[in-house]
């Protein structure tokens, strides 16, 4: 259970599977100004394509925002962008949204940074925490003006135009920061004349600007013509198009307007032929990008800019029908890696935060074994206390969304167990312990994890057992091409007493079955003698070191109890009446039952889902005893 496989790109039809992988490995590598991945893709004729998202207005926007932009991450951007905001009015939410994407959604991330509303010292603030958290790029611009101003005006202590803002962060940062401008084909809305405008954007250019971002456009000609004025006044600089996929009529006819942007009369004429029927539309946007990216592709464009409005379908069937997207592919691990720099040689994690990254990564941000990467020491002083991060209880929902799914009223343990045994059916898409829903892997072993559920086995991890899998198997495969990925069967879940009772009971026949039990008060039942780190997955590759990338260790479980306790109060009995009969249930399940993790070891022919079905078996068993015993 966890996070999804990544999906591929089809970038270049001479290009083998192995190729495309080592590249985009490689430009995830960088970690550096954009330009250098650009430039590399340029090198190669290679396309590539980014995605921009705002700040949603309500956290429980927010907290869909992160499950959209993790799925679309699954499509390969080369980067996304996140905006700033009209007047600089959504500031910290926008530095929030970008910091996670960059630690959490393995995508590299841009920031957007205005001239509206910020002084040196703000802007100084802003790009402080923008390099704290690992982003490398900016996307500077002078900005609108704050609602209810028709003009814009310099804010006192701040900068004028965007080019000021370039020179500012050139000067106190040198190249650390890879700087975007915004460009415009029909001219900025408060340009003197298109000649003007062009040469401001040089000026952009000249004071340290990477690269060129344009605003959207829907007549292609346009666009061409002004990249030949650009070149011929001296922009040499990669000039990316911005694209805007048409969501409904009225949407876009409002942001036409407001863009001042040209629509060419055929276009015009189709949409106000189909403007009543919403699928329509939206269907007609989506060939008319397809058409649109064509053009530019054709006419030797090689990057795409979609402004996706925080919506993910039609960018989706877009990159499809440009063939910029084909089979699912692996990560370098079998988990998502951080972007922030001083991550970047971790190859080694506890599994008990495998369906919580988040989590993990906030304890561990100042954990003194970085950066040689290795895990390792969890009884060091920096192995934190974790703070709920707030990004983190957003991504659960709100109150009233987890009591739709997390159900509104339960009056017994059984509809406890019903909760969980949906997330495993992909009824609901998130319990406290897992952020998303099951990944592919779970798949084959659904049925049993189930029934596990519904007997009071709580499951909150798992993985099957593999024996050499080819490391590009869509499900389990993960690392380099042509190598080889091991997997012991694994399961961790919460369990009455008199569940872990039954399962202890049978387990003096499955040697190779290696528990550990504690509950919240520290009690601990085991079968384990060595607390040292287990591999559970680990990888065989051509002209390496055996990689293990995952592990279960004593110490480091003993830590996740306590969040893995802690989530059943903060996340589920938080949202009912504190004197209910639903609160008191989730209570007394954290008062009373232990969490488990049990190990298969036998990778080859072990049977770990066997087992609890004898173990299910023999309870019911009990039972019928139970019943005739009753009735005699």
């Amino acid at each position: 259970m966890g996070e999804p496989c990544v999906s591929s790109l089809s970038l270049s039809e001479a290009a083998s599977r192995e190729e495309k992988t080592a590249r985009f490995e490689s430009d995830r590598k960088s970690r550096g100004p954009l330009i250098n991945a650009i430039r590399r893709a340029i090198e190669e004729k290679r396309p590539y394509y980014s995605f921009e998202f705002f700040p949603p207005k309500t956290p429980a926007g927010v907290s869909n925002l992160f499950n959209r932009i993790e799925r679309m991450a699954m499509l390969e951007p080369m980067f996304v962008d996140v905006t700033w905001g009209v007047g600089g009015n959504s500031s910290q939410l926008t530095l929030d949204i970008a910091s996670n994407i960059q630690q959490f959604c393995s995508v590299e991330c841009m920031l957007h940074l205005t001239c509206t509303n910020m002084t040196e010292a703000t802007t100084k603030q802003a790009l402080e925490t923008a390099k704290k958290c690992g982003i490398r790029n900016i996307l500077a611009l002078r900005g609108d003006p704050p609602r209810g101003l028709d003009q814009w005006e310099q804010c006192p202590g701040g900068f004028a135009h965007a080019v000021d803002l370039v020179k500012f962060i050139r000067k106190e940062y040198g190249d650390y920061f890879g700087i975007a401008v915004s460009g415009y084909p029909e001219g900025h809305v408060a340009a003197v004349s298109r000649e003007d405008d062009i040469k401001r954007l040089r000026e952009k250019i000249e004071a340290g600007a990477d690269f060129v971002m344009t605003q959207l456009f829907y007549d292609v000609d346009i666009f061409f013509r002004w990249v030949d004025q650009c070149r011929a006044a001296g922009i040499t600089c990669p000039i990316i198009p911005g694209i805007m996929p048409i969501q409904n009529f009225n949407g876009f006819k409002l942001m036409t307007s407001f863009c001042k942007t040209s629509v060419p009369g055929d276009i015009l004429a189709n949409l106000e032929a189909i403007q009543h029927d919403d699928a329509r539309v939206k269907q007609y946007g989506i060939d008319l990008a397809i058409q649109t990216c064509q053009r530019l592709l054709a006419g030797g464009v090689l990057g795409l800019h979609f402004y996706t409005l925080n919506l993910e379908r039609s960018v989706a069937h877009i990159l499809e029908g440009l063939g910029f997207v084909s089979h699912k592919r692996t990560g370098a691990l079998p988990w998502k890696q951080s972007l922030v720099s001083r991550r970047a040689e971790e190859d080694v994690r506890p599994i008990f935060w495998a369906n919580r990254p988040q989590s993990y990564l906030d304890r561990t941000v100042n954990w003194d074994d970085f950066p040689n990467g290795r895990w390792g020491n969890s009884a060091s002083p920096a192995f934190g206390e974790l703070l709920d991060y707030h990004l983190c209880s957003i991504r659960t929902g709100t109150r009233e969304e987890r009591l739709q799914i997390w159900c509104r009223a339960p009056t017994s343990a059984q509809d406890i167990y019903g909760v969980f045994a949906n997330y495993i059916d992909g009824q609901i898409k998130r319990l406290p312990w897992c952020e998303n829903p099951i990944q592919l892997e779970t798949v084959p072993i659904k049925e049993c994890l189930r029934r596990m559920n519904h007997k009071g086995y709580l499951t909150i991890n798992s993985q099957p057992r593999v024996n050499g899998a080819p490391s590009s198997d869509p499900a389990v495969g993960w690392g380099e091409p042509n190598g080889f990925v091991y997997q012991k069967a694994y399961l961790e879940f919460f369990c009455s007493p008199a569940n872990l009772d039954k399962m202890i009971l049978l387990l003096v026949d499955y040697p190779h079955l290696q528990f550990t039990a504690v509950n919240q008060l520290n009690m601990r039942r085991s079968n384990n003698q060595n607390t040292g780190a287990n591999a559970v997955t680990w990888g065989v590759f051509p002209g390496k070191e055996i990689i293990q990338p995952t592990v279960v260790e004593d110490s480091t479980f003993v830590v996740w109890k306590d969040e893995a306790f802690a989530l059943w109060l903060s996340q589920w009995k938080a949202i009912y009446e504190s004197s209910s009969n639903s609160a008191s249930l989730i209570q007394d399940i954290h008062d009373t039952f232990y969490l488990v993790n049990l190990v298969d070891n036998d990778y080859i022919n072990g049977d770990i889902f066997g087992f609890f079905d004898r173990v299910m078996q023999h309870d019911g068993k009990k039972e019928e005893e139970t019943k005739r015993r009753k009735q005699d």
